[in-house]
C-alpha cells in the first residue's frame, strides 16, 4: 500500500490550500482515510478523518476551516483548508486504516502559514 500525498506549500495567514493523497496498493473504498500534522517540537495530532461510509471527524481547532473529502472513483482523499493560521504550519501526513486495524502512512507534506 502506498500514499502520495501533495499539495503543502508557502502560504499567508487567512489563505488557503488543499491537500490530496492518492492511494494505491489497496481497494480504496474499502479503507478509513484521516490527515493528520506534526509542528515543530510538538506531537502528530489528528486533524480530520472519513471513514469507508464517509463519516467525518474533525480537530476542534479546524472545524469550520477544514473540510475533508474522499473520491473513491480516484483513489484521492482531500483536505481543503481554508482561512489558515499560522498555529496550522506543520507536516500534514495521509493515513490510511484498513479493515484489519493495519495503517498506513504518507511521506508528509509541508504546510506554512505566514502571520
Amino acid at each position: 500500500v502506498q500514499l502520495q500525498a501533495s499539495g503543502g506549500g508557502l502560504v499567508q495567514a487567512g489563505g488557503s490550500l488543499r491537500l490530496s493523497c492518492v492511494v494505491s496498493g489497496t481497494i480504496f473504498n474499502l479503507n478509513d482515510m484521516g490527515w493528520l500534522r506534526q509542528a515543530p517540537g510538538k506531537q502528530r495530532e489528528l486533524v480530520a478523518t472519513i471513514d469507508r461510509d464517509a463519516n467525518i471527524n474533525y480537530a476542534d481547532s479546524v472545524k469550520g476551516r477544514f473540510t475533508i473529502s474522499r473520491d473513491n472513483t480516484k483513489n484521492t482523499v482531500y483536505l481543503q483548508m481554508n482561512s489558515l493560521k499560522a498555529e496550522d504550519t506543520g507536516v500534514y501526513y495521509c493515513n490510511l486504516r484498513s479493515m484489519k486495524g493495519r495503517q498506513y502512512w504518507g511521506q508528509g507534506t509541508q504546510v506554512t502559514v505566514s502571520s
